[in-house]
């Protein structure tokens, strides 16, 4: 039960020891340098215009940083691990000051922002978000600095149902095939019988339902188990307590709504109308999470997960007042990681070879003796 415990949030990786013994052994990058920022800039351009084609959306603007008062900003999960980077602006000689956070996921600036841009029900908007996250252990695949596309689009009250986002999902799913295809056009060499391209499909299953295919591992290690029979999953209901009284990951009390009452295939009650798309990556040979989405938290629903995880005082913020007043639409929104993106279609073995941040000195020595070369 420790082990299920400590796996609850965070990459699963502890220490540089582990992460040595990780990383591949004889790895090669099929791209040089030059070559990789060609490949990334050409993924990049499709999945913004596809995705916008694919959902009905707009691209716009996206925050850096927030106001610490409007409560708007990304905390991740729900047990206080993960803080944003917070400092004070002493504009006018402190007596107009602004206490602010840098972004650490755009989630809640997003369904607000569907108001601001006047978006209808089908109607939504990308972003080009960009945040820093503190408090991630930096490993091959997490790093402080995170890049993501995320979307939210503005549904009705009857779209509220695992149906909808199923197909939402699929949507989004046909886009990154779209873009290995793309990658691999410009650079043939990316398609290796070394490296399997993805499947043509998601496989679609229950939190709960991998659970008690495997009762006895941590969350990570399911995921690692399911991926070996389905190369690539969309995993349904993740915060909500499961059968062993744990929640599959912890996700933060006031985006996603996990605590809806659903049905499974086989006519089961489960929880939840989010969930995560998650592939097995060949180089790496480990579980590679892509996005995280849902459907977002109606009155009914941010009251109870608020009063699970007590933070009801929350409910004193604009944005969750916006919600229990319904001034702003209901919605559907994720975010998907764009340097996890390109390093499992170019087929790399650490994010910082399509990524530019910082790494200790002991990662970037480790990287190099594997021939593993990050971004300066």
């Amino acid at each position: 039960m420790e082990a299920k415990q400590a796996d609850l949030a965070g990459p699963g990786i502890g220490n540089y020891d582990e992460l040595e013994q990780i990383l591949p052994q004889d790895y090669t990058s099929l791209l040089t340098p030059k070559e990789t920022q060609i490949a990334l800039f050409a993924v990049k351009n499709y999945i913004e215009d596809n995705l916008c084609r694919e959902l009905n959306l707009i691209p716009v603007t996206v925050p850096l940083i927030v106001d610490v008062e409007s409560g708007v900003n990304d905390y991740l999960d729900r047990d206080g691990s993960r803080t944003p980077i917070e400092f004070h602006i002493s504009n006018d000689r402190n007596v107009h000051p602004i206490d602010a956070q840098v972004v650490q996921a755009a989630t809640k600036w997003k369904r607000m922002a569907l108001k601001q841009f006047g978006m209808a029900p089908g109607e939504g908007l990308n972003t080009d978000m960009r945040a820093v996250r503190k408090d991630y252990f930096l490993d091959h695949d997490h790093s402080a600095y995170v890049d993501q596309w995320d979307w939210e689009l503005a549904i009705t009250r009857e779209q509220r149902n695992l149906d909808f986002l199923t197909d939402v999902v699929k949507k989004i799913w046909k886009v990154l095939k779209g873009a290995e295809a793309r990658a691999q056009e410009l650079f043939p060499q990316l398609k290796s019988d070394t490296y399997p391209n993805l499947p043509d499909e998601l496989t679609f299953l229950h939190a709960e339902e991998i659970l008690e295919r495997y009762p006895d591992l941590p969350r990570k290690q399911r995921e690692t188990a399911i991926l070996q029979d389905y190369p690539a999953v969309f995993i349904y209901g993740i915060g909500w307590p499961l059968e062993d009284g744990y929640p599959h990951e912890m996700r933060a009390a006031d985006y996603d709504d996990w605590v809806t009452e659903t049905t499974s295939k086989d006519g089961r009650p489960m929880h939840g109308l989010n969930g995560d798309i998650l592939v097995w990556n060949p180089v790496t040979q480990r579980r590679h999470e892509l996005s995280s989405m849902g459907i977002r938290v109606d009155a009914e629903s941010l009251r109870k997960q608020l009063s699970m995880s007590g933070q009801l005082d929350f409910l004193d913020f604009p944005y969750h007042q916006a919600i229990l007043n319904d001034e702003i639409p209901l919605s559907i929104g994720g975010g998907i990681g764009q340097s996890r993106v390109y390093m499992l279609l170019l087929k790399k073995a650490h994010l910082g070879e399509v990524s530019v941040t910082v790494w200790p000195q002991v990662l970037k020595d480790m990287c190099a003796a594997k021939n593993i070369f990050v971004l300066e």
